[in-house]
C-alpha cells in the first residue's frame, strides 16, 4: 500500500486569494498591463476547452482572458502575476508533520495537490514544517493536467508511487476533492472522521477505517 495526502486544508492552512480575479488583476496592473475594465467578467468566462476534470493552468486562463478583450501582456506577464497572485503565507497544520512521518511506517507516501499556479505548490513546501524530500512523490494538478476528484489524478499518483491505485490510501477533505480516489479505487480517510494527530499515534489507522 501507498499513503497520500490533500495538501491545502490537510495538512496546510494558506491565505491563498479569495477573489483570485480581483488578486490577478492587482498583480496585472502592478506589472504595467491594462487590466479590462470587465475583467471580472472576461476572469469568468471559460477560455480553453478541456475535457472534464482537466486544469487548466492559470497562466493560460490568464493570458486568453485578456486577449479576448483586446490586450497582449508582453514578457510573460500573465505568468508572473498567476504566480504572484497565489503566492501565499502558509501555516502547518497540528499533526501534520507527525501523520506524514507515521504514514512511512506503511509503505510509499505521496502528495496528491491542486493548484492553479506554477510554483504555489513548490513554495508552500519551502514553508511548510515538511518538506519535498518528506515524500516519495508530488504531484499537481499543473503538472499532471487533473485535478481533484478526477480519478485520473490519484491513478497518475499511485503510478508515481508504484502501486495499484486500488491500493492508495489518501488523506484529505471532502471540500477539497480528495474523497474522489475511491473513483479511483482507493481509499479515503477523511480528516473530519479522524485527526490527523490521530493517524500520528496509531498509524494502523492508515489501513482501516
Amino acid at each position: 500500500m501507498a499513503v497520500s495526502f490533500g495538501l491545502f486544508d490537510t495538512l496546510v492552512d494558506a491565505d491563498l486569494p479569495t477573489d483570485p480575479a480581483a488578486a490577478v488583476a492587482d498583480e496585472l496592473d502592478r506589472l504595467g498591463v491594462p487590466v479590462p475594465d470587465d475583467w471580472q467578467a472576461a476572469y469568468d468566462e471559460t477560455h480553453v476547452d478541456a475535457p472534464a476534470g482537466a486544469t487548466v493552468p492559470l497562466p493560460a486562463h490568464v493570458a486568453h482572458a485578456l486577449r479576448s478583450r483586446g490586450v497582449e501582456a508582453p514578457n510573460n506577464a500573465p505568468r508572473r502575476a498567476a504566480v504572484s497572485a497565489f503566492d501565499p503565507a502558509v501555516r502547518t497544520r497540528p499533526g501534520a508533520v507527525e501523520a506524514v512521518k507515521a504514514a512511512r511506517e506503511r509503505g510509499p507516501v505521496g502528495l496528491l495537490a491542486d493548484a492553479p499556479a506554477p510554483e504555489t505548490v513548490g513554495r508552500v513546501l519551502v514553508r511548510a514544517e515538511f518538506s519535498r524530500t518528506d515524500f516519495d512523490a508530488v504531484v499537481t494538478s499543473v503538472g499532471s493536467g487533473w485535478e481533484k476528484p478526477d480519478p485520473r489524478a490519484f491513478e497518475t499518483l499511485a503510478r508515481r508511487l508504484a502501486v495499484d491505485p486500488a491500493d492508495l490510501v489518501h488523506v484529505g477533505v471532502v471540500g477539497r476533492g480528495d474523497d474522489g480516489v475511491v473513483d479511483a479505487g482507493g481509499r479515503f480517510v477523511d480528516l473530519a472522521d479522524t485527526s490527523l494527530a490521530a493517524l500520528a499515534r496509531r498509524p494502523e489507522r492508515f489501513d482501516t477505517d
